[in-house]
């Protein structure tokens, strides 16, 4: 597709959307930005180790939203002039998420390709839908989990506030 086309198709689509594509192009960037560093310096901001989030409990409107971010964030990986892969895609999509309150899961794995050579994959999780990372995820073996439950830190603040009014 030609640029011009694509600037056109951009331009079709209403201010919502474009505003959470350009959403996704930032997080994405910040995904990049984000792989530079030592894991163990950053892993702390995916959220709680070893932890999943809830399968259900998601609204309707929840589950449509997820689902847009997941095509916002596979759309603007294509144009990105930089490599923007699994674990990329897999952290912009959780801060995008995170953003509005709604809870996920990251999951590293590890496996091995045709040629027997050691392969990682990211992929994120919100409720029963894999938000990034879908392709071949039942392949790798699952060494890490990350789950970021910002409803039950925004009740905790709240419980806290309370407690803190009441005496």
């Amino acid at each position: 597709m030609s640029l011009y086309r694509k600037a056109r198709r951009f331009m079709s689509y209403p201010v919502s959307m474009k505003l959470m594509l350009a959403e996704a192009y930032v997080y994405l960037a910040w995904g990049r930005v984000f792989k530079l560093f030592p894991f163990q310096k950053v892993s702390p901001s995916l959220g709680e180790h070893m932890k999943e989030t809830p399968y259900v409990g998601y609204t309707e409107q929840e589950l449509s939203l997820v689902r847009q971010i997941s095509r916002a964030v596979h759309t603007m990986s294509r144009v990105t002039w930089w490599e923007s892969q699994c674990l990329v895609k897999a952290v912009a999509a959780m801060k995008m998420l995170e953003r509005r309150g709604i809870p996920s899961t990251l999951y590293l794995g590890s496996g091995r390709d045709d040629k027997g050579m050691m392969v990682a994959h990211a992929w994120l999780r919100c409720g029963s839908y894999i938000v990034t990372g879908r392709e071949g995820h039942e392949r790798y073996a699952v060494v890490g989990i990350f789950g970021k439950d910002t409803r039950a830190g925004d009740l905790n603040l709240k419980r806290s506030s309370d407690k803190e009014f009441l005496h």
